[in-house]
């Protein structure tokens, strides 16, 4: 059995690990890694992948940026060619990013079996073009292993077979149960670096453009943050895009948050564990502070991930810099939520995936011809 795995940005490599290695285990199983190149520069990409201490990508695509349109165009066509070349058994896509939808429609129109990874969430926004690759991937693929009920849910209601569902948990819990006694270890040097011993201290991660590209929404959000940054240290590590967005604010006051450099995995996984809050428009985070058990605040009007709000401890701010003050000093007041953790986010959702991919590489009733047949098929056609 041949698997394809094809990633593009952080966040699908952190969701890869876990199934790779679990994969890896397995006898009669050969995977390959397609790295599309959505990521390219060394904070985005290498370093995850040291870090993760996976093997490098075995293709890289170097599609590179570019609009929505482009850059989906770009993998999409090199995808096929990569498929056609490799000839895999079934290709698995993870989460949500545009090297999400071109594997999935590149393998769809190849007739390959399509796994998707982080199937099944739903924001209901669909000025979010994450929100338009998640529906267009779960209607093409064949498996679709959910984090959470409310994923599967979700699926059932646009009238998903079934079958075609597994609620097999969150694989982004595995990297970090794994990499999270690294991060400990690694901690102390990252606290005496950033000159944080001794003090309480925040975290804020913001890069959708509906928060940084448009100053109107911006501006207020730092206000505010400057505001907090006033009772808590604020640590705000930015890419160039968002640092660019915040050159053109003009000066930050010097109680202001600390602008520091995009930050590994591990870093950001110690920085987490240890904050008294994290404000952030990021989807991974929202769950890996519920995880931790560590208060979130989440600069968006929706989430994908409801259930890291009716039982983690995220909470939903919109783009209000009121009620971001608001939910902070209940926060800095002890009075923050607590929550839990979600259902079999246990570290084993790597293991669960290989089971179910090696018991059977083709789901019930789907097409079962070899590559070899399905591309001449395809050709023929």
């Amino acid at each position: 059995m041949k698997i394809m795995h094809v990633v593009g940005a952080r966040p699908n490599f952190i969701k890869l690990s876990p199934v790779h290695a679990a994969l890896a285990s397995r006898s009669g199983v050969e995977q390959v890694v397609v790295h599309t190149g959505q990521h390219y520069d060394d904070l985005l990409s290498d370093l995850i992948f040291r870090q993760l201490a996976m093997p490098r990508p075995d293709r890289n695509l170097g599609v590179g940026s570019g609009s929505h349109a482009a850059q989906t165009a770009a993998a999409l066509t090199r995808l096929e060619s990569a498929m056609q070349d490799i000839r895999p058994d079934m290709v698995l896509v993870y989460g949500d990013v545009n090297s999400t939808l071109a594997a999935a429609l590149a393998a769809a129109k190849l007739h390959i079996p399509v796994a998707h990874v982080e199937a099944g969430l739903r924001s209901r926004d669909r000025s979010m073009p994450e929100e338009l690759n998640r529906l267009l991937v779960d209607r093409l693929a064949d498996l679709l292993f959910t984090p959470s009920a409310d994923a599967d849910e979700n699926l059932l209601a646009e009238g998903t077979d079934p079958e075609r569902i597994r609620l097999v948990g969150n694989v982004m819990i595995d990297s970090l149960v794994r990499l999270l006694p690294t991060a400990e270890t690694a901690w102390p040097g990252i606290e005496r670096t950033l000159d944080l011993a001794d003090r309480p201290f925040g975290l804020v991660t913001l890069h959708r453009p509906a928060n940084v590209d448009h100053p109107e929404a911006f501006g207020p959000l730092m206000a505010a943050l400057c505001d907090l940054s006033r009772d808590l240290t604020l640590i705000f590590p930015a890419h160039p895009r968002t640092r660019a967005r915040l050159a053109a604010l003009g000066p930050l006051p010097p109680h202001g948050p600390r602008i520091i450099a995009p930050l590994g995995y591990l870093e950001i996984l110690a920085l987490q564990k240890h904050a008294a809050l994290v404000v952030t428009d990021s989807g991974g985070i929202q769950e890996e502070t519920t995880f931790l058990g560590v208060p979130c605040l989440t600069v968006r009007p929706n989430t994908e991930r409801p259930v890291t709000i009716t039982l983690g401890s995220n909470q939903l701010v919109g783009q209000d810099p009121d009620r971001l003050r608001r939910a902070a000093a209940r926060i800095l007041g002890s009075q923050g939520k607590a929550g839990g953790v979600p259902p079999l986010w246990d570290g084993r959702t790597g293991e669960r995936i290989a089971d179910i991919l090696t018991v059977s590489a083709t789901p019930a009733g789907h097409d079962r011809a070899r590559p070899a047949d399905r591309e001449e098929r395809h050709v023929r056609h």
